[in-house]
């Protein structure tokens, strides 16, 4: 029996909501609201009483919503936004584009570059790894066929 009945989306911990936000809007998603939340809920499901965060929710043009929240109280801690594909934990957020070289550029001309290089794989996808802000690893992929 499966609990899941949908995925609905993710959220990433940042310390800038408006550098990181406008960045993936820069790469074509949307804005969808943005709040704040503090209170007797926030504290019970993050377990950090007297927490305030404010929230942006994003949304792709086929759905997909990517929560951001950057804690007002207590201070964030540091993460470590150097870290490989290789280090435990969420390393990447993934998209399809249509137009890899013109997103990494894109992404280039806000000083965002690639982690490796442009991969081909099986002569079907096209990726790359980008760090964001915060070092974020936004994994952008192409189809070729």
């Amino acid at each position: 029996m499966s609990y899941v009945r949908r995925f609905d989306h993710i959220g990433i911990t940042v310390a800038d909501l408006d550098v990181v936000s406008d960045f993936f809007v820069s790469l074509g998603l949307e804005v969808e609201g943005r709040t704040s939340v503090e209170g007797e809920f926030i504290d019970t499901v993050c377990g950090i009483p007297g927490s305030r965060t404010d929230i942006v929710m994003l949304r792709s043009p086929d759905g997909f919503r990517l929560e951001l929240a950057r804690f007002l109280h207590p201070d964030p801690l540091p993460g470590t936004p150097d870290a490989m594909a290789n280090v435990l934990g969420l390393r990447n957020v993934s998209f399809e584009v249509t137009d890899l070289p013109a997103a990494v550029a894109a992404a280039a001309t806000r000083g965002y570059h690639l982690v490796g290089g442009i991969g081909e794989y099986e002569n079907m996808w096209r990726m790359a790894y980008v760090r964001g802000p915060e070092g974020i690893i936004v994994s952008l992929a192409e189809r070729i066929s």
